[in-house]
């Protein structure tokens, strides 16, 4: 399913290059094109005018319908950039550059004509008319991209976010299709090692009722009973993986005060534990089965990052509409690196781990009680925070 997933987002990716190469490619073909048409527009423009112009000519329908129809904007100047008219510019623009007060208003006062002609200078060489009558007088015809090359210049653009989108869009459903079954995979092994662990167990409980009538087995039977206890613990919480848990009010200090004191007894002896509170009794809805087994995999990963030796500190802060409990160790530190990596299943810097605690821990935490589960922060060589925060 990953490499399938995978498969998909590069093949959606190659597609989206090609999609959106072979449209840059055509548009700048459109472009250039019309660059040229419009450049052979501004020199007829110009010749239409010379002709309405001379007094010799007659009939002038033909010049006068190229005049009206020309829609690119144009600035006249003289050979020394001094601006003498202007047609198809925003008429409010170039009356807002005017400064207040400006009776005379003098086209080479004006900044947005300034502003345009130093733009259209930059775009296109000008078209260069020449009298004919007095080769001294020369006029340069500036002119910029008129709205139809505006619109065949911006197009790859919007393609180009339409297509972004799209591929996000895909991307995200493939994302979310892939978690669904992963989910469903995970449920469907939690439920299966459930059930297969209830015979087992069943069995058991009935060879103990047996060992306990037994005389002799005074001693060894509490021990049994302890570990089949630990198994019905174990099968519970396989099995309430994939079904949303019954959360009922428990009291936060009690219920990590029990787990840290089961975790105690299997600690090497040169491990130390603190519980900090403000109060006894912090309340919040809570599955314990499945609580206690996100207390017990930190705890767990803690004493692993520590080698046997050192400190594990719980925190327990109380706020108006969530409860903080955060577990602090002085072990080995995660790298920078390994952060965004510590919760996806599988990954493990241990070399006899599978990598799926915390992954489960985040899962119980985020899902199943609507908090979330996250490392508050970490530094090589001086330790880890892990935060969990829930809601009351």
């Amino acid at each position: 399913m990953l490499q399938s997933f995978f498969s998909w987002r590069i093949l959606l990716a190659l597609l989206a290059i090609l999609i959106v190469s072979g449209t840059i490619s055509y548009s700048s073909y459109l472009a250039k094109k019309i660059e040229r048409e419009e450049r052979q527009k501004v020199a007829q423009w110009v010749a239409a005018g010379t002709f309405i112009n001379n007094p010799a000519n007659s009939d002038i329908r033909l010049a006068s319908m190229i005049i009206l129809q020309t829609d690119i904007p144009i600035i006249e100047a003289t050979e020394k950039d001094s601006i003498t008219n202007w047609v198809n510019l925003d008429s409010t623009a170039v009356l807002a550059g005017w400064s207040t007060g400006d009776d005379v208003r003098l086209a080479n006062s004006n900044t947005y004509l300034q502003q345009r002609l130093k733009s259209y200078k930059a775009t296109n060489p000008p078209v260069e008319w020449i009298n004919p009558t007095d080769s001294t007088q020369r006029n340069l015809y500036y002119f910029g991209p008129s709205r139809l090359l505006q619109e065949v210049r911006y197009y790859p653009m919007v393609q180009l976010l339409i297509v972004g989108l799209f591929i996000i869009v895909v991307v995200l459903l493939l994302r979310s299709s892939y978690r669904s079954t992963q989910n469903q995979v995970w449920a469907g092994m939690a439920k299966e090692t459930a059930h297969q662990l209830g015979t087992p167990v069943s069995s058991l409980e009935g060879w103990l009722e047996i060992l306990r009538d037994i005389p002799g087995n005074e001693r060894v039977v509490p021990e049994l009973e302890k570990d089949v206890q630990r198994l019905q613990l174990v099968s519970d919480r396989f099995g309430k993986i994939g079904s949303k848990p019954q959360l009922e009010p428990r009291n936060l200090v009690e219920q990590v005060s029990n787990m840290v004191e089961y975790i105690r007894k299997r600690a090497p002896g040169k491990m130390a534990f603190h519980i900090n509170a403000p109060a006894q009794q912090i309340t919040a809805p809570l599955s314990p089965p499945l609580f206690d087994w996100v207390i017990e995999n930190l705890l767990k990963n803690a004493l692993d990052a520590m080698e046997g030796k050192g400190s594990i500190s719980i925190d327990i802060q109380e706020q108006p509409k969530e409860v903080l409990i955060d577990i602090t160790d002085n072990g080995k530190g995660i790298l920078k690196k390994n952060l965004r990596k510590v919760f996806r299943p599988g990954f493990t810097t241990k070399r006899r781990g599978w990598g799926l605690g915390l992954s489960l821990s985040k899962r119980i935490v985020d899902q199943y009680h609507g908090g979330n589960l996250f490392v508050k922060n970490s530094e090589p060589g001086k330790g880890t925070t892990f935060r969990i925060v829930l809601r009351k």
